[in-house]
This record gives structure tokens, C-alpha cells and sequence, in this order.
């Protein structure tokens, strides 16, 4: 069930020079699923008029917390970089669907960019259920990686940047993990490197679900602002994802 709470802020922690991670806290909190997002109402931003979707980077259920990792990208994003802890933050969630969550065999986690936010509640439940995935994070430089150790928890963590800074150099699909056999694929990211992840599913004739990042504004399927063509017609990105199979998406793979 959808709810609107006011999360009080306890963290806002700097990663680099735009992205953030908020730590927010409620005794409200409800069951969320990997691969879910919020909706986040900007206040006292003057020219940001709709909420931002955000998508859950990890929940603490025991203790009321819920973790967003942002990057700035706009006006509201910038505000919201600028919250103090104990403000209160107001949110609609959980929205969309998750990943589907396999019970057994190997997987590849890919993020690109700010997708890489719901990727690490993604390996936790992988992790909790005892599966050893895999997660892949690619990058501009090493100037944009953050939460290594973190993710370490619960994954094998590789990398690839653009400029060679760390890891393997060029883009995730041109990482030399994907020598290896795998049973699924889980992306989200810029839709060029879905697409080209998609593209190695495909081949590979491996399972794969993406998370797609279409503007959202209502969050409820009323604007219709985030359709997306699938290949039963247009469907709403905010409920009828924001993950799909690539089989259902009419992407020219």
C-alpha cells in the first residue's frame, strides 16, 4: 500500500562533488523491494513543482530507515542536497514494481552513472539469500565511484571507467567478467548502455531486466509523462515498472 510520510532527516553525507546519499528515517516504514523508488516533494524550491522520483538504494527495516542515493541534476536535486538533518523530507512510496528475485544461480548487478543506486539493495537480497552476485559498476573517472566498501559487502564489485582512472578501461560491456557464464542480468542506468547490456543478454540468450529512468513526474500513472512502447502497447514507466524484461520492450537490440 502507497503511503505519504514525513522521513526526518538523519544523514546527509557529501560522496562527491554531485552525488549524496540521505539517510532519513520513520517508524512508518513499509516493505519495499529491490528495484522500487520514491517520490520526493522539493519544498521551498521555487521553481520545482512536482516531486522526484528516486529510486531506494537500501532500507534499514529493524531500525525505520530508508537510504537515497542522489546526484544533483537540476534545480530540485541541488536543493535537496542542501537538507539538514532533523528537517523532514515528505515522500510517497513505494512506487513501481522491483526485480524479479531468483532463488538460485549466478548473476550480473550492472549500474551506469546514478543507476548504480538501486543496484546495492539489488546484491543485499541476493546476499541475504545466500547468492554471490556479481555487481558492475561503470564510470566516467575514479573521481565518480562512491560506496565501495559498501557494496563490497555484499558483492564481488568491479569497475570500468571511461578513462582508464580504475578498473578495467571503456564501458560494461566491454568488462572481461562477461567471459564468464551467468543465469541473469540486472541494469539500470543511461539507456545506451541498457540497450548495449541488453544487446549481450540477448546473444548470450541470458535473462535480463532493466530499470528503465523515463521522466516521472505523478508517479501514479495519471500524467503519462514516462510511457515507454513495450511490445503489449505503451505502458507507464512509475507502475508498470520501472523494471522490465527486455523481451517486453521494443528496443532494436
Amino acid at each position: 500500500m502507497k503511503k505519504i510520510i514525513d522521513f526526518t532527516v538523519r544523514d546527509n553525507r557529501r560522496l562527491n562533488k554531485d552525488m549524496f546519499l540521505l539517510t532519513l528515517h520513520s517508524e512508518e516504514l513499509p516493505e519495499m523491494k529491490p528495484g522500487q523508488f520514491v517520490n520526493v516533494r522539493i519544498d521551498n524550491s521555487p521553481h520545482t513543482f512536482l516531486r522526484r522520483p528516486i529510486s531506494v538504494h537500501d532500507i534499514d527495516m529493524n531500525n525505520g530507515l530508508l537510504y537515497l542515493l542522489v546526484k544533483i541534476a537540476g534545480e530540485g536535486t541541488e536543493h535537496l542536497s542542501q537538507i539538514r538533518v532533523n528537517e523532514k523530507l515528505n515522500i510517497l512510496l513505494p512506487l513501481g514494481n522491483g526485480f524479479t528475485m531468483p532463488d538460485t544461480g549466478k548473476h550480473l548487478l550492472i549500474g551506469g552513472g546514478v543507476g548504480v543506486a538501486p543496484i546495492l539493495f539489488l546484491a543485499k537480497e541476493m546476499n541475504r539469500k545466500g547468492l554471490s552476485p556479481i555487481v558492475l559498476v561503470g564510470c566516467r573517472t575514479k573521481e565518480d565511484i562512491v560506496l565501495q566498501e559498501t557494496f563490497g559487502n555484499y558483492c564481488r564489485l568491479l569497475h570500468t571507467t571511461e578513462d582508464g582512472s580504475y578498473g578495467e578501461t571503456g564501458y560494461p560491456t566491454q568488462h572481461s567478467v562477461l567471459a564468464e557464464n551467468f543465469d541473469g542480468i540486472y541494469c539500470c542506468g543511461p539507456e545506451a548502455m541498457m540497450k548495449a547490456v541488453a544487446r549481450y543478454a540477448t546473444q548470450k540468450n541470458i535473462e535480463c531486466e532493466v530499470s528503465l529512468e523515463n521522466m516521472m513526474a505523478c508517479g501514479l500513472g495519471a500524467c503519462l509523462c514516462c510511457v515507454t512502447e513495450t511490445k503489449e502497447g505503451n505502458k507507464c514507466v512509475c507502475t508498470e515498472g520501472s523494471v522490465f524484461n527486455i523481451k517486453d520492450l521494443t528496443w532494436q537490440i
